[in-house]
């Protein structure tokens, strides 16, 4: 059977409807060497983002994917204390981002540790804490896979591939992308359980497309963040080059900060609904389409 892990347990396609893919609840990009690194009172974080998670419940949304990973704050106690506040079912990975923020257990650890640490966590749980991650958050430089990356990468690659685990990466430009899905390529897995995060960054069109040729999900994520007018000229031509059935959508927005005083001010998890639906109806985008995109793809990219 497939489901969805999320810290409200396990939960099929038809439990759920609309699914935010990339919002943050908590997190802290200092590295993590830099004092107070990730430390917050679970409380404080329920204040702050209740109300954001309780606008987007209002507007429909069913769960949130959580996309910090280790290395930039992961708290899986809080994002489980936040979820059971709100009855908002949040999807959590494993994994690790890009230099710098690499810890340094993550840096001296091998490849077979590192598969072994995700393997625990995406199949006995987090952080002692029962609770499964979903699935595996990595990330890469702009300038090109760092020797440090690509043994998180394929420590992630073999532990997807027993799991069916999505990979997800941070990957600015779209030829880093074609690379890791190399890498993939060579420890035998599979291109279409990878996200190309952050997609829209990548300038050139084209490289969006070779990638989905290569079978990977393309992911828009900064609705709310860039310009209207350019993130629904990228999703209308996406859709109509054909990567409907392989196209993410959400905000990249949130958080708790730890770094700032009293976690700083977040940023809701609503213009999706609130422009981009009405935008993409007023364009002839038809109820299935946006219904696909909207809830389809997510449960279909992260469950396993």
């Amino acid at each position: 059977m497939t489901l969805l892990h999320t810290t409200l347990g396990p939960l099929e396609r038809h439990q759920l409807g609309l699914i935010l893919p990339h919002e943050h609840v908590f997190v802290d990009l200092r590295t993590p060497d830099q004092p107070g690194y990730a430390e917050a009172d679970a409380d404080d974080v329920i204040a702050l983002m209740a109300p954001q998670i309780a606008a987007a419940k209002d507007r429909g949304v069913t769960a949130i994917v959580e996309c910090t990973t280790g290395g930039v704050g992961r708290r899986a106690d809080i994002d489980i204390a936040v979820s059971k506040a709100t009855g908002m079912p949040i999807v959590v990975p494993t994994g690790n981002y890009r230099e710098p923020w690499i810890p340094a257990w993550v840096a001296e650890a091998s490849e077979d540790a590192l598969e072994r640490w995700m393997l625990k966590e995406l199949t006995e749980g987090m952080d002692e804490t029962g609770v499964r991650a979903a699935w595996i958050k990595i990330s890469a430089g702009d300038d090109g896979i760092t020797p440090m990356e690509e043994k998180i990468l394929r420590a992630a690659v073999r532990a997807a591939i027993p799991t069916n685990a999505v990979i997800g990466s941070h990957t600015i430009k779209g030829r880093v992308v074609l690379d890791q899905l190399d890498i993939i390529a060579e420890e035998g897995g599979n291109a279409g359980r990878f996200i190309s995060i952050h997609s829209q960054a990548e300038p050139d069109f084209g490289l969006n497309l070779a990638v989905a040729e290569r079978g990977a999900w393309i992911e828009y994520d900064h609705i709310g963040r860039d310009p209207d007018d350019e993130v629904l000229a990228l999703i209308m031509r996406a859709l109509e080059a054909g990567l409907g059935k392989q196209m993410l959508l959400s905000h990249d927005l949130g958080w708790y900060d730890p770094a700032q005083k009293g976690g700083g001010v977040p940023r809701p998890y609503t213009h999706l609904m609130d422009w981009l639906l009405p935008a993409l109806h007023d364009r002839g985008v038809g109820a299935e389409i946006v219904r696909q995109v909207t809830h389809d793809n997510p449960f279909d990219a992260f469950a396993r």
